[in-house]
């Protein structure tokens, strides 16, 4: 399988998970990281808290895998931390297996508990089952919070959902188009796939094919948000097309707690 496109139904492209790999242990990290990336995902290594939110913070994370030790670090409290924020899946992986560690995995958020030593077989099978029980690229979804996000003159507050032009003039936008802005303005700079912001935005009807019809809705959808926010929709500033992959936020976000 080739490590920078995936081909479903249509011959449209599919985002390769994302999966950040976090253990300290240098030799089983890169052990994981190759047979991930053998598998057809984009593996990326860590080795503590700091480069776990180096990561969160700087592109799209599908599925975390973290052990339970690192060093002076506990892989509990970073994914408690994380879910204070983040809806990202987290599978905790340790040598540490007893019913009650389990039991702490689950109770700070992860998604699944892997004990060492494993079969990478098994590794791979629980990261597909996380992966499509979410049934969304998760760091897409929106922050639940109250912070206020600014772009190009624009002020959109996430507690009332209020959007503001630069002449401060609000602007009324249905359920659809303020939860594609959300979207967007969680991922600025990165291009994302229309099927991405589709499973994000779960437009696709049951009985429409999911790669066609969802692509048509989410090409609509971004139409009308231009309408709305851009200067000029013909040649959008703000959301642009992203040629191959779908679209990209191509502007700054200012985020404050006010």
């Amino acid at each position: 399988m080739k490590l920078h496109s995936q081909k479903v139904k249509g011959g449209k492209a599919m985002a390769i998970p994302r999966i950040l790999v976090v253990d300290d242990d240098m030799d089983m990290r890169q052990m994981m990281i190759q047979f991930l990336r053998q598998n057809g995902s984009i593996a990326l290594p860590a080795a503590n808290g700091a480069e776990v939110r180096a990561h969160i913070d700087g592109g799209r994370v599908d599925l975390v895998l973290l052990d339970v030790m690192l060093g002076d670090e506990n892989g509990l409290k970073i994914c408690q931390e994380l879910r204070r924020e983040q809806d990202v899946p987290i599978i905790m992986v340790s040598a540490l297996s007893a019913d009650n560690q389990r039991m702490e995995g689950y109770a700070v958020g992860a998604d699944d508990y892997i004990a060492k030593p494993f079969n990478p077989e098994l590794l791979l099978a629980r990261v597909k089952a996380v992966l499509s029980r979410t049934r969304r690229t998760s760091s897409l979804v929106h922050r639940r919070n109250t912070k206020t996000f600014r772009f190009n003159g624009w002020t959109y507050d996430a507690k009332s959902s209020q959007v503001l032009s630069p002449d401060k003039i609000q602007v009324a936008l249905s359920r659809r188009e303020t939860a594609l802005l959300q979207v967007l303005l969680a991922n600025p700079h990165i291009p994302l796939t229309r099927e991405e912001i589709a499973t994000s935005l779960d437009v696709t009807g049951e009985t429409q094919p999911a790669n066609e019809a969802s692509g048509r809705a989410i090409d609509v959808l971004v139409g009308r948000l231009r309408n709305k926010i851009e200067a000029n929709p013909k040649d959008p500033q703000i959301l642009k097309t992203e040629r191959g992959v779908g679209y990209v936020f191509a502007i700054d976000v200012a985020v404050s707690d006010t």
